[in-house]
């Protein structure tokens, strides 16, 4: 933390500032061995302690103690070296290395812990003096009022540190369901949903195992826009600073390693592998899509992308295309354009359905049904994507797909 070396820093800084000061006015004291006895002693205490303020976790309420023992001590002994040092406003023997001692309970332990020391070292100073003089309590009241402001400050700053812990916590979570989300809406959700549309159009027992079937669809989306899925990441306390551990969640015993849609397993799908593995081209990952009403539209050299970016830009095309089956009839025209430029590729789908009602999407969405917003615009924000659509009722739907060249995508949670 960038206080605590501030305040190793300024320990060091003005132990050398209190040696010098007695250099220069040594003719002040008449037993001039116990302020060098003691400016020794402090001196070799600074620097043997350097690790102790490392770290909240080094600095401990121990040395924290001790530290500020050293402090009072020099203050009380400062009229047994300067016997005019209560009838002259002069330095005592630490100086202003006092207040680092108060400092450290501040970053420590906040405005309370700060407070709490200020308080002892102007009891220490009103001692040493004999009597509250305007100085004295003019300084008294510049640590205790310094101090206690950086401890607030402190608190302040580990309260954001944990707030944002939290946040990265969450978004950890929402990624990791949403790509759960997806991976079920492309495969389960459409399987039921497709069990329900037959099973209801044959009768008889295929209408019984279609209702069932239906009644599976809506628990499942239920629980996939329920958001049950653990954290991938937790926030925890070290000595009052809050920090963020990555949580490893073990495979179930005997389960098959997840595949990423460009058949990867599912370790390299946050692209942290990607760096070790070739490039592959877009064209293949597109060419099973064209159809009888489907026709794509590639250059004629290769579309190189690396493997995760590919194969979940393929994925979103996919999902776009289902969308046109199930939403624009089994007659609509699609139409697939590929364009690889020199800073990003850029894929649309376009179909001549009869577009999107206004408001659907967002009224779909809010039923559990998150084709577009997982399947298509959830996965190209992930490889740092952008998806668009554009819908005119009765003149069919646009959705164009946009990958920065060159992306890897930004790993899981």
């Amino acid at each position: 933390m960038p206080l605590w070396r501030a305040l190793a820093a300024y320990r060091v800084l003005t132990a050398g500032y209190a040696i010098l000061l007695l250099v220069f006015t040594t003719e002040r004291y008449e037993r001039l061995w116990v302020a060098v006895g003691f400016l020794a002693v402090m001196a070799v205490w600074t620097l043997a302690t350097l690790p102790r303020v490392a770290s909240a976790a080094a600095c401990t309420k121990r040395f924290l103690g001790a530290d500020l023992g050293v402090a009072l001590t020099g203050i009380l002994l400062t009229p047994l070296a300067d016997a005019h040092a209560q009838q002259i406003d002069s330095p005592t023997l630490p100086s202003i290395w006092t207040a680092g001692a108060v400092l450290a309970f501040a970053i420590k332990g906040g405005w309370r812990w700060a407070g709490f020391a200020s308080s002892l070292v102007a009891v220490a100073n009103i001692i040493e003096r004999g009597e509250p003089s305007r100085d004295t309590i003019h300084n008294v009241l510049l640590v205790w009022v310094a101090s206690i402001a950086i401890g607030y400050v402190v608190e302040v700053a580990r309260a954001s540190e944990r707030t944002l812990a939290r946040a990265l916590e969450i978004e950890a979570a929402t990624r990791e369901r949403e790509r759960l989300a997806r991976d079920i809406h492309d495969g389960v959700l459409q399987v039921l949903a497709m069990v329900q549309r037959r099973g209801t159009a044959i009768g008889g027992e295929a209408a019984e195992l279609g209702r069932m079937a239906g009644e599976q669809e809506v628990a499942l989306r239920t629980l996939v826009t329920g958001g049950l899925v653990p954290a991938s990441r937790v926030s925890e306390d070290a000595a009052r600073g809050a920090v963020v551990r990555l949580v490893d969640e073990p495979d179930a015993p005997g389960a098959p390693a997840a595949l990423d849609a460009a058949g990867a397993p599912d370790g390299e799908r946050d692209g942290e592998r990607d760096g070790a593995r070739p490039p592959v081209d877009l064209r293949p990952l597109l060419a099973p899509r064209p159809g009888s009403r489907v026709t794509l539209s590639e250059p004629g050299a290769p579309v190189l992308l690396p493997a995760r970016t590919a194969g979940e830009l393929a994925a979103a095309v996919g999902a776009a295309l289902d969308n046109v089956r199930r939403h624009a009839g089994e007659g609509a025209q699609a139409w697939i354009l590929v364009e690889d430029g020199p800073d990003e590729v850029i894929v649309t789908v376009r179909d001549d359905g009869p577009g999107i009602p206004e408001g659907r999407l967002a009224q779909a969405e809010g039923e559990g049904r998150l084709g577009v917003a997982l399947s298509i615009r959830g996965r190209l924000r992930d490889i740092g994507g952008t998806a668009e659509l554009l819908s005119v009722p009765g003149q069919g739907t646009e959705v164009e797909l946009t990958v920065p060249r060159g992306t890897r995508g930004k790993a899981r949670g």
